[in-house]
């Protein structure tokens, strides 16, 4: 049986749709698929407790019939780690539960995939960092990392180093278009030269970028005020809290961004909606805006939300979701799956079958 853990050099660069595409180009192609997360860091409340919901998706995406519980036999909250460091705990009877549950969930397999938890050194207070992990349950390790400028090297060679041996390969993802010239020409022939095997280089696409502004009314409790902007995208968020002449050269620089700003700051809000580069306006503290400021989004078609929160407590909830990823369903795992098989080494990813 081959094992395949999937980990990051950061959170937010498409590791479950990753780890999930790959579950399910395996299992098209005939191989019997099982799928672990040994540390649950998606957390939500379901059923009266605690999951992870990466799992949900991958039982439905790919039929198996194991509990999100045994998936997940970590649920690596804030809570949990604050209690591992209080009491001191001892990670060996935590890594026997980790062994025994993959064990189960392998058993009729024959491969499985393994999504790590957070980054790479996630779950380094119990020992169970994702190289633990690959260590403990005989892995390779698939390395997720995006690529925005030259100094990200210096991340990737550190998280080789921490794996070491089981490096399966590097897969970059997702990489703009403007750098994609420089990181074939010079980054990857660079990585290669050390022993480094780049494994693929998947493009950004529109379609996995951000989240929606429905996705952003829901996890915000925000209220719309308008019906502009249907299946507008935000990748990015901007506190409005400067004068108006300095936002405007602030704001012209940006592209699919949230302007996040006071409800009574009239000024930044009509500024913010004569830039192309601005989606959607964010409005904070419950003030409503002017009848005006509402003619003007709606004659722009940018999205107006209205939020109880402050500016700082709402950037830090918009940005949660941006960095959680926009895996949520059998569409965005295939369209995953498709850019992997189109821009990566699926083959070598995935290895033989035993």
């Amino acid at each position: 049986m081959n094992s395949i853990l999937v980990t990051a050099t950061r959170e937010g660069v498409g590791k479950t749709g990753i780890a999930l595409g790959l579950a399910l180009e395996a299992s098209e192609r005939g191989r019997s698929v099982g799928y672990m997360k040994p540390k649950g860091t998606r957390l939500q409340s379901y059923g009266g407790g605690i999951v992870d919901t990466d799992p949900m998706l991958a039982r439905e995406l790919l039929g198996l019939d194991a509990a999100v519980e045994e998936m997940v036999p970590i649920v690596y909250s804030a809570t949990f780690v604050g209690q591992a460091i209080r009491d001191g705990t001892e990670p060996t009877e935590i890594h026997r539960l980790v062994r025994d549950r993959f064990r189960t969930l392998a058993d009729g397999h024959d491969l499985m995939v393994i999504e790590g938890g957070g980054s790479l050194t996630t779950g380094g207070t119990i020992a169970l960092t994702d190289v633990d992990v690959a260590e403990l349950l005989d892995a390779e390790v698939l390395l997720v990392t995006p690529y925005e400028r030259p100094e990200d090297v210096d991340g990737i060679l550190a998280a080789t180093d921490r794996i070491g041996d089981r490096l399966a390969g590097i897969l970059f993802n997702p990489v703009a278009d403007e750098q994609f010239d420089y990181l074939q020409e010079s980054v990857i022939p660079f990585l290669e030269a050390r022993g480094l095997p780049v494994l693929g280089v998947l493009p950004r696409v529109k379609e996995l970028a951000g989240v929606t502004v429905a996705e952003l009314v829901d996890h915000l409790n925000a209220e719309q005020l308008t019906d502009s902007g249907e299946g507008a995208t935000v990748e990015r968020f901007l506190v409005g809290a400067m004068t108006s002449d300095s936002a405007l050269r602030y704001f012209r620089r940006t592209r699919d961004t949230a302007v996040i700003t006071g409800g009574d700051r009239a000024d930044l809000q009509s500024v913010a909606l004569e830039t192309s580069g601005v989606t959607c306006l964010i409005l904070t503290g419950g003030f409503a805006p002017s009848d005006a400021i509402l003619g003007k989004a709606e004659a722009t078609n940018v999205p107006v939300l209205l939020v109880r929160t402050d500016a700082l407590a709402t950037v830090e909830r918009a940005e949660e979701i941006v960095r959680s990823g926009r895996v949520r369903d059998e569409h965005t795992v295939r369209v995953v799956r498709d850019l992997l098989t189109d821009h990566a080494d699926v083959d070598a990813i995935l290895g033989e079958p035993d």
